[in-house]
């Protein structure tokens, strides 16, 4: 699996004119990826990961804070740029196997008591973020 997180002041996700998740106030936006041989020992770590490194103000976690996280499914966190123009997708697993991976991720981060909001699986999305910082790190499990 893999993430960028970003500290934020606030973000929302936004599909066909409505919007579907939002967290008010600091936090992490946590785009999320999963590749082919993903799994619940994969997504153990990135919860645990998401919710215990130390990247708010303060050198806090989101638990520590009582802070929300905004999970969105990017599947193009994947790509792989190293030949030609176009980005190749074969890395990243194919939506019947991602969905219920970055699923566990939202469960995962819901059980250890932390606000979650996420994004639509698979829809166009428009994601507006106030990065706080800026402040953005790569997780990958």
């Amino acid at each position: 699996m893999r993430a960028v997180l970003q500290r934020i002041d606030g973000a929302r996700v936004v599909v066909e004119g409505a919007e579907v998740g939002r967290i008010d106030g600091p936090g992490l936006l946590a785009l999320v990826a999963a590749t082919h041989t993903d799994g619940e020992a994969e997504v153990a770590t990135m919860v645990r990961k998401i919710a215990e490194l130390r990247i708010l103000r303060g050198e806090q976690s989101v638990e520590d804070a009582g802070a929300g996280v905004l999970v969105v499914s990017q599947f193009t966190l994947y790509g792989r740029t190293t030949k030609g123009r176009r980005p190749s997708w074969s890395d990243a697993a194919p939506g019947p196997v991602a969905e219920p991976l970055v699923d566990a991720v939202v469960t995962g981060l819901r059980d250890r008591g932390i606000t979650v909001a996420t994004g639509r699986f698979g829809a166009e999305m428009k994601v507006e973020l106030c990065n706080d910082g800026p402040f953005t790190v790569v997780v990958d499990v």
